[in-house]
């Protein structure tokens, strides 16, 4: 359970946070704490509750076969030596964890108050399935990755991305100034997250939303394309493209075209700012077994339930051969997957089994190798948005688990 403490009364008043009816102010998640521990535990799995949220809508469920085995004592690679699994999720605040094999229901785990129910933030993960929502307009002729952003969105002419293309949105290679640093309270990052309603507005007569805050940013010196410059806003603008493109809200869309034909158990949910524009780049929540419907989705080429199919083939080929090397190399992603690659907002990971893989901040994983056939997807809650040791664990250890599998 999830405990803060009173200052007024020392360190010996835990509270449970959310708990009451209704909870003290002190224990209360709200839009100016949600993001911090303990907070988070509760508002990762609640989000709606305090952002505007619109819904991803599914249809018939694609029931999964079940093949169940305890996976929690399996030894993994752990520092200098070996943990079980249950260790390693524990270490890197797992709130969920689903393992398919062969499409197969292999195990699920779920801890600090998230029961697998509720649908889960998934942080940029939400960038990979905004990724797939545009190759499947790109695949029936509605949107063209060659083309400018500008063709998509006049709107931003003169900004950072007059003269990129939408293929610069998709793998992150965008000459921009933005500065994505999570934890500067005064910088670009904390302006961008008051226009996605993410954070309490601060200004007086009210900051400028979403999709005008995307027009003001800034280029940098150097080409568009040349480099993989990681900024959350590309994907953002990437949902503006795709509304535009697909001539409905981005909620809609993904429901009609991916979360529906999917089979997905339970309807998805967006965050929105007060205009209505969507938070593509990282406000997608999703219940952690349909996070692992989406990746079994890729990993079978698109093909969803009863053989029919969902994503185009050719767009999850290119997904898993494309992308600029020398960009990735160029770019300032390299220490997450040294010998990897980036297209169309997913990682190549660069390993011998072909691993290709999503990932959020706070520990939101989702893991496809198709030489064990499996997908591990991973909800978490760990305190700091990002952390390199728990990054580089968790992927030795899902990389060893399907080998295991395999």
């Amino acid at each position: 359970m999830s405990e803060t403490r009173d200052a007024r009364s020392g360190p010996a008043a835990p509270v449970a946070v959310m708990r009451g009816a209704p909870p003290p102010e002190r224990a209360q998640a709200t839009l100016a704490n949600w993001r911090e521990s303990p907070f988070s535990e509760w508002a990762f799995n609640h989000v709606r509750e305090i952002v505007p949220s619109a819904e991803i809508a599914t249809g018939p469920v694609w029931e999964l076969g079940e093949d169940r085995a305890d996976l929690s004592a399996v030894p993994l690679p752990a520092g200098d030596g070996e943990a079980p699994l249950s260790a390693i999720l524990s270490a890197t605040a797992t709130a969920g964890l689903v393992v398919l094999q062969g499409g197969r229901l292999v195990w699920e785990w779920y801890d600090r108050g998230h029961d697998g129910m509720r649908p889960h933030i998934l942080f940029s993960v939400s960038k990979s399935v905004t990724g797939l929502v545009a190759g499947i307009l790109a695949d029936r002729g509605l949107l063209d990755p060659s083309a400018a952003v500008t063709d998509y969105v006049p709107e931003v002419e003169g900004s950072a991305y007059d003269g990129a293309t939408v293929t610069d949105l998709l793998d992150m290679t965008v000459s921009t100034a933005f500065d994505e640093s999570y934890l500067n309270a005064d910088g670009d990052f904390a302006r961008y997250r008051v226009s996605t309603a993410w954070n309490p507005d601060p200004a007086p007569g009210g900051s400028p939303q979403l999709r005008a805050f995307l027009a003001t940013l800034p280029k940098a010196d150097a080409p568009h394309g040349r480099a993989m410059h990681y900024v959350s806003p590309n994907s953002d603008l990437l949902g503006w493209v795709i509304e535009r493109a697909g001539r409905a809200r981005f909620a809609d869309l993904a429901g009609d075209l991916l979360w529906a034909p999917m089979g997905a158990e339970a309807p998805a949910e967006i965050t929105v700012d007060r205009l209505g524009a969507p938070r593509t780049a990282g406000g997608i929540s999703a219940r952690t077994r349909d996070l692992a419907r989406l990746g079994e989705l890729v990993r079978r080429r698109g093909i969803g339930p009863g053989g029919r199919p969902v994503l185009p083939g050719w767009w999850i080929d290119d997904m898993w051969s494309g992308g600029d090397r020398q960009a990735w190399l160029d770019g300032d992603m390299t220490e997450l997957f040294p010998e990897g690659r980036y297209r169309s907002k997913w990682y190549q990971t660069g390993h011998a089994s072909g691993a290709l893989a999503a990932v959020g901040i706070h520990g939101q994983w989702l893991w496809i190798d198709p030489d064990a056939e499996v997908v591990i997807a991973k909800a978490s809650a760990q305190p700091v948005p990002s952390d390199d040791d728990a990054d580089q664990r968790v992927i030795a250890a899902f990389a060893a688990l399907a080998d295991a599998l395999g």
